[in-house]
């Protein structure tokens, strides 16, 4: 099989996404997770394999429907790969993205990072051929505590936080993102411990914090599944001035 026939399992494209990455971006959402993140606005994404309501496509044909949009992006623009977590699908993001390079096309990887090994080699190989064809990692940071994480997502997050470092090793530029949900990621002594965190990676460009909002509750309910935040209301404008003081957001205007 040629590389460009790796398959992947794709849920939904956005043709149009403006929020991903720098410019105008071409967002692939990929199908499935390993977190259960109590505040996740898409679980439907969750599941693996097939049956799961994905799409499958190869990494060849993907790329030469992603690239009929390409008058759209301008100079900053590109693609963004998402999810789910792109990270399951590490070899056909790794096509995907090669792809793109070989045009010359912007390439973002919107990751929480929960599937990273760092102690696997053979694991950090094909790591790295991804990141040869990554011009930007968008990380999502959601606790600092290892326990709290786990409440909040169903895991630890060890491996997360080495992937951060690596990335920074590596010099790949980096946007961190940080969901703020009242009394539940916004304790001023574990932002603070994330601003400090944050400041010890070398690449970071960008610092986000994103409100918690509401927007993706009805999905829950069409899934069945029970939503574990009824009641908890959006953040405060002071609230998230606050986290964004403790995160040391204004250190990083770049992006």
């Amino acid at each position: 099989m040629q590389a460009c026939e790796t398959k992947g399992l794709v849920h939904s494209l956005e043709s149009f996404g403006s929020v991903d990455g720098p410019g105008v971006r071409f967002v692939v959402f990929l199908q499935g997770c390993a977190l259960r993140c109590k505040y996740c606005h898409n679980p439907e994404t969750w599941a693996c394999g097939q049956g799961c309501g994905g799409q499958e496509w190869t990494a060849g044909d993907l790329f030469r429907h992603v690239w009929r949009y390409r008058n759209y992006w301008g100079k900053k623009g590109g693609i963004t790969v998402s999810g789910g977590e792109p990270l399951l699908q590490l070899d056909f993001v790794t096509e995907l993205f090669r792809l793109a390079r070989e045009k010359g096309v912007h390439t973002a990887l919107d990751t929480a990072g929960q599937p990273f090994r760092p102690e696997d080699p053979v694991y950090l190989a094909r790591f790295d051929k991804l990141l040869e064809s990554t011009s930007l990692v968008l990380l999502d940071l959601k606790e600092m505590d290892p326990e709290k994480h786990r409440a909040l997502t169903g895991q630890s997050n060890e491996n997360i936080l080495a992937l951060a470092r690596y990335l920074s090793d590596k010099g790949i530029p980096l946007w961190i993102r940080h969901v703020l949900v009242p009394g539940l990621t916004d304790d001023e002594a574990g932002l603070k411990q994330m601003g400090e965190f944050i400041a010890s990676l070398k690449t970071v460009e960008r610092v986000e914090v994103l409100p918690y909002h509401t927007l993706g509750v009805f999905k829950w309910k069409q899934l069945g599944i029970p939503y574990p935040l009824e009641g908890v209301p959006t953040p405060t404008d002071e609230a998230v001035r606050r986290a964004q003081q403790l995160l040391g957001t204004e250190c990083y205007p770049q992006g």
